[in-house]
């Protein structure tokens, strides 16, 4: 028994990623880039407000409440990838859902996966370029800027094991928000359903794979005026702030993590108890 049956959103929602699923993996590759792009960007804009609303905030009511904050802004980023539409690594990783029911083959998952993994690159750093262009990094006296610096050097300097484990409960989270919000049936309900986990990985502390592709850029940036280096008290602590760090020691063990969340806890979880409950 699952306590659930085919009307409910959990099942509405198994029946849609199933469908779409399918026009992903079949769509062709530039309108999966152009979306792998935007939802890049969208993502981005959740991760810049995030840090812009809570850049002093710590102060006045406490780390907890600064976190909150700063997950409840971000569930903007996921909101506009899922209504207006665009194409998420994390969220697809619930494509292994279409992938074990044979709806579409593991070299298509796999294929797609990377191709929109590149396109959420490309957004995220566009949006990066965006932001320090136009030196809202300097408001608050730079306290935008260090707290940009902060959020990146905090990121970088985490241990594999740290960031693997970190990815692991973000997915978790976000592939929870997004089966959910395939389930409901008008705007408010998808809100709804995306706000509530998404703030929840943020506030805890959670790592996420394409988020990171614009805190960890945008710090590396940063870190070239000595003003903001000095705003945030990193002068001579910003060792592992470096492409190749980007890489090694967030990016490849968060994006790993992301997929074991997503892939695994959500998708092949589920897939095992509803597959298993249609067939008896």
């Amino acid at each position: 028994m699952t306590g659930v049956d085919d009307k409910t959103p959990t099942m509405v929602g198994k029946s849609l990623i199933e469908k779409i699923g399918v026009k992903k993996v079949t769509a062709p590759w530039w309108q999966s880039f152009i979306l792998g792009i935007l939802a890049g960007v969208y993502i981005a804009f959740g991760a810049e407000l995030a840090t812009i609303v809570t850049c002093d905030m710590a102060k006045y009511t406490g780390v907890g409440f600064a976190k909150f904050m700063a997950g409840s802004v971000f569930s903007v980023g996921l909101m506009l990838v899922v209504i207006a539409g665009a194409e998420l690594f994390t969220g697809n990783n619930l494509l292994t859902v279409c992938a074990l029911g044979r709806k579409i083959s593991l070299k298509g998952m796999l294929k797609s996966w990377g191709w929109i993994y590149l396109a959420n690159f490309v957004g995220s750093i566009l949006l990066v370029w965006i932001m320090y262009g136009s030196g809202l990094w300097k408001v608050g006296n730079l306290a935008v800027g260090a707290k940009a610096l902060n959020i990146a050097n905090a990121k970088v300097n985490l241990s594999w094991t740290e960031a693997f484990c970190r990815g692991i409960g973000c997915n978790w989270l976000v592939c929870l928000a997004v089966w959910m919000a395939l389930g409901s049936r008008n705007i408010i309900g998808k809100i709804f359903a995306i706000y509530f986990p998404i703030m929840a990985f943020v506030a805890s502390g959670f790592e996420h794979s394409i988020a990171n592709m614009y805190f960890i850029p945008l710090g590396i940036y940063l870190k070239g005026h000595s003003a903001v280096v000095s705003a945030a008290n990193l002068t001579g602590k910003l060792n592992n702030l470096t492409w190749s760090g980007f890489w090694i020691h967030n990016e490849i063990p968060v994006t790993l993590g992301n997929i074991v969340g997503g892939a695994f806890f959500v998708g092949l979880l589920y897939w095992l108890v509803y597959c298993r409950r249609s067939k008896k």
